[in-house]
């Protein structure tokens, strides 16, 4: 109670089934198997709070799993901003980054005071000799980015702890039973008042300038924007795949004054986090991304997601791609730029269009 009354918003009535539904399980007798579905940006990172903290009520240690070390920051930052003042332990385990060993020799004598902790991070949760202490609990976030194996490993550091898988990406009731048969399945199906609609618009690449245009109408009244390439770098012109660091500079031009960021892949860690922080704060007006910043990114005033060369994505990684706008109250817009003879690709992106 104290969580929900110190969080700024009131859950949506959609939420709240759906932690009536874990509340239930996770007080059963069996460990709970639970998969939450949730349309991007339907808040099911609060649920994950909810039940973070009710398993830490039980003096228990709770795992929760990203796949990019860009959304295991992002939880570390949400999660210790709502859980802090709540005296409740939180630490970050990334290939990178790890707020554990930091604290040396008194890393032990901690554990013994504070038994209920709160750690997140990426897949560097499952190494070997890091062990949970009294695992009660395991979240997985965007599941399908992890395999099965993965996620048992991370579930056979406890002595049978609960389940929560978390994805937003919409999955067939039928493919559903196939990759995840042994869960519940927990949805939800509505988003939080107070969002802009978020339109969606194919186009082909002769109306790009047209389109540059309208990004930058979008960043005088002071909203941000995306920029998504297929590639980090040019793939030998076949197929004409743009490529993102090739593009940088055309970009800069294209949209100066605004500062344009970049992120991909081979970036080190340290230069991912200070693009992210500089674009969350609006000191970076466009964010010029390969699909890493497909999952759980959150900066509200982003409104506008351009993605470039739209066929070579799959379907559920542009709709992952959308959810990183409308995520304020603004009126959003996607567009796909697509220049795809072939009629099984445009297909695939009216469907995301209608």
């Amino acid at each position: 109670k104290p969580f929900l009354g110190q969080l700024g918003f009131k859950l949506t009535d959609a939420q709240t089934k759906v932690l009536r539904e874990i509340r239930a399980d996770m007080g059963g007798p069996h460990p709970m198997r639970r998969l939450l579905q949730g349309d991007v940006g339907s808040g099911k990172t609060a649920v994950a709070a909810c039940a973070a903290l009710m398993a830490i009520e039980s003096g228990f240690s709770v795992a929760l799993m990203a796949p990019t070390e860009i959304l295991a920051e992002q939880h570390f930052r949400n999660f210790s901003q709502w859980l802090t003042a709540l005296q409740v332990h939180v630490e970050l385990r990334t290939g990178s980054r790890k707020t554990v060993e930091s604290r040396g020799a008194t890393v032990e004598g901690e554990r013994s005071v504070r038994p209920s902790t709160l750690f997140i991070g990426t897949h560097a949760l499952l190494t070997s000799g890091f062990d949970l202490p009294r695992l009660g609990l395991v979240i997985i976030d965007e599941q399908h980015k992890f395999g099965v194996a993965q996620r048992e490993q991370l579930v056979r550091k406890g002595a049978y702890p609960h389940l929560l898988v978390m994805t937003a990406t919409p999955i067939p009731r039928t493919l559903g039973l196939t990759l995840y048969g042994d869960l519940d399945v927990s949805v939800i199906d509505e988003l939080p008042a107070g969002r802009g609609s978020i339109k969606t618009f194919v186009r082909a690449a002769e109306k790009l300038p047209q389109v540059w245009e309208f990004i930058r109408e979008k960043l005088k009244a002071g909203r941000q924007a995306y920029v998504v390439y297929p590639r980090v770098e040019e793939d030998g012109g076949e197929r004409g795949l743009k490529a993102v660091t090739k593009e940088f500079a055309n970009l800069q031009k294209q949209l100066a004054p605004f500062r344009v960021g970049l992120l991909h892949g081979r970036l080190k860690s340290a230069e991912k986090e200070a693009v992210m922080a500089e674009f969350r704060a609006n000191r970076v007006h466009v964010l010029l991304a390969t699909s890493l910043i497909e999952v759980g990114v959150d900066v509200p005033s982003a409104t506008v997601m351009l993605i470039e060369n739209a066929e070579a994505f799959g379907l559920a990684q542009l709709h992952q791609l959308r959810g990183r706008i409308g995520r304020g109250a603004h009126e959003s817009f996607c567009v796909l730029i697509s220049d795809a003879k072939n009629p099984e690709s445009r297909e695939r992106l009216k469907v995301l269009e209608d």
